[in-house]
């Protein structure tokens, strides 16, 4: 007897049919949910990826089980063999910074630390700080600068080794930094197109570059970044440090196809230049959460000292200012309070602009721009208080100071900024800023530092 075929439509699916009707719906799911997330970003205003990826990837505070981590970052020194060859063996740390990951509000903290600040080694003798990286590697540069700044100790430790940051800038072609003087580092005076000529052949730092904005290749912006051959040696050091740092990260940031194109080499320079005791998937939680994070979350100062001293064995030394470390320690390396909550549109649109007192700082090198913001403010309703210029002038983004007992006065200025700052973090006084604003005038409630993305940004409308 001859059999019958079912209709195909009847049939009991074989493996493979089966398998792919699962795929099917596997893939119809995926897609699904991610067209979901994207039209949810895109109304939230967010980056889709960002919103894709933290579903996968847990959060620092999961990964580390604490609201903060404190990292030591060490930059190392090196000499030259008699065939010109780089070598680090027992270097001594040229780079110190102890940093601040705070994941309760999304900000990051970093202080630096003289190199040649005095310290107490374990032995109980005193020498320069970074002699404890070339004594004892990094465990003991650890113990000894965590000691010497107060604190319990460090959660993870990043050594650069020899090329690590001009392999950077090199792998994303350049970076744009305002090259200073020491004069004008510190003063902003002298600020008009001198130049920095210095010549090392023994040390390979050859450095002729000329004030005012230029772009660096990776062997400039080093030589930049080491140049201390003046009066203000390494104070203003640290501050080019600072400036090449913040010229990375807007780079990284602001041009985001350049930094995919050049992923490969950027890992590739990790590979070879970074010794660190993170894990690959604590540092995909933390790339994951600090990604889009804005500059004025990132919070840099320096430790000052208040004598230079001739230390047997180490030459001119520097004594550390204790109770300013003391105070920037607190503000820096403590854990914060998690941010309290912005108010809402209805909360801010109550409180009258004309309440609110606020100083403009131009902060751009952009002429003019200080007084135009504050001309937009005033035709907001807003009281104008000091007009002027910022301690630098090249902020790339605006920061906002808060100085009052009025609540919310900082973020009802911020709502009366274009959309494109409305991100923008509040910062109350004192601000753990390492270029904080100048003194706020009398009576004034809120000092406004014009960064670039203000200067350019068109003008809010005036019913904000």
């Amino acid at each position: 007897m001859s059999k019958h075929l079912a209709p195909p439509d009847e049939r009991e699916p074989g493996p493979g049919a089966l398998w792919r009707r699962i795929a099917l719906i596997v893939l119809l799911v995926v897609v699904g949910t991610g067209i979901g997330l994207t039209v949810y970003a895109k109304l939230a205003h967010k980056n889709p990826v960002t919103q894709i990826t933290q579903i996968f990837v847990p959060s620092p505070t999961q990964v580390f089980g604490k609201s903060n981590l404190l990292v030591l970052v060490e930059g190392l020194d090196y000499d030259y063999t008699p065939s010109d060859q780089e070598y680090s063996t027992n270097s001594r740390s040229d780079v110190i910074w102890a940093v601040n990951l705070d994941f309760s509000n999304r900000r990051i903290y970093q202080l630096s630390i003289p190199r040649d600040m005095i310290a107490t080694m374990p032995n109980g003798t005193q020498a320069k700080i970074n002699q404890a990286q070339s004594d004892g590697g990094v465990n003991e540069a650890k113990q000894v600068i965590a000691k010497w700044l107060g604190i319990p100790g460090f959660d993870r430790y990043v050594v650069l080794r020899i090329d690590a940051t001009k392999e950077f800038i090199a792998a994303i072609g350049g970076v744009e930094v305002v090259v200073k003087t020491s004069d004008c580092l510190r003063y902003k005076t002298g600020c008009t197109g001198q130049t920095l000529d210095y010549d090392d052949t023994w040390g390979h730092l050859h450095i002729h570059l000329k004030e005012g904005l230029q772009h660096l290749n990776g062997e400039q912006a080093v030589a930049y970044m080491r140049f201390r051959h003046d009066w203000c040696s390494d104070p203003c050091r640290i501050m080019r440090q600072q400036q090449v740092l913040r010229a990375m990260a807007a780079k990284v940031k602001g041009d985001r196809v350049n930094t995919l194109l050049h992923l490969p080499d950027l890992l590739s320079v990790f590979q070879r230049y970074v010794q660190t005791d993170f894990t690959n998937s604590e540092l995909l939680a933390l790339a994951s959460y600090y990604q889009g994070i804005s500059e004025t979350d990132i919070a840099n100062a320096q430790v000052p000292y208040t004598d230079d001293i001739d230390l047997p064995g180490y030459g001119d030394s520097l004594v550390p200012d204790t109770a300013e470390r003391a105070r920037l320690v607190a503000k820096m390396l403590v854990p914060q309070p998690s941010a309290a909550p912005s108010p809402d549109a209805i909360a801010l649109a109550a409180i009258p602009p004309s309440s609110i007192r606020v100083d403009i700082e131009n902060g751009s090198g952009l002429p003019g721009a200080a007084h135009r913001v504050a001309d937009d403010l005033r035709r907001a309703g807003f009281s104008i208080g000091a007009v002027g210029d910022a301690d630098r002038s090249d902020y790339a983004a605006t920061e906002i100071h808060e100085h009052t007992t009025v609540t919310y006065a900082g973020e009802r200025v911020r709502a009366a900024m274009p959309p494109t700052l409305h991100e923008l973090a509040v910062v109350p006084d004192p601000a753990p800023s390492g270029t904080p604003a100048a003194g706020p005038s009398p009576k004034s409630d809120v000092t406004v530092i014009v960064g670039t993305d203000l200067a350019k940004a068109p003008p809010a409308p005036l019913h904000t």
